[in-house]
């Protein structure tokens, strides 16, 4: 399963329809709460943050990678997107955690298989 926190029902109905299209579960998260919930029953593998809605964007990244990670055992895959000017937040994304960050429009040309990318089991090392 894919987690998503997408700052308007735009986003949030691409991902989702785009995730059911290809066959891949992708379940909104509003709140640190509701990752906490999805982790405690889900085989969550990746999280998706908008950063259109930096605070919570930022929180969830923190709460997956920071100090006290809900579940550090897990290596969920974190991509965050926003808007190409928005600098500053990238970079906060990549020092919060983040394994990749990308512009709204890479984001949606790539969606498809960087969902498929996301669902992939771990590579061995």
């Amino acid at each position: 399963m894919i987690v998503y926190c997408a700052a308007d029902l735009l986003w949030s109905t691409r991902i989702q329809g785009t995730g059911k299209a290809v066959g891949i579960t992708c379940r909104p998260v509003r709140s640190v709460e509701m990752l906490k919930a999805r982790l405690a029953d889900s085989d969550v593998r990746a999280a998706i943050v908008d950063l259109d809605a930096p605070e919570m964007a930022l929180e969830i990244i923190r709460a997956l990678r920071g100090e006290g990670a809900l579940d550090p055992e897990r290596r969920i895959r974190i991509v965050a997107f926003g808007p190409h000017v928005a600098v500053e937040l990238f970079e906060q994304a990549k020092s919060a955690g983040a394994d990749s960050v990308l512009a709204r429009g890479a984001f949606d040309r790539r969606l498809t298989d960087l969902l498929a990318e996301l669902d992939a089991p771990p590579k061995e090392k």
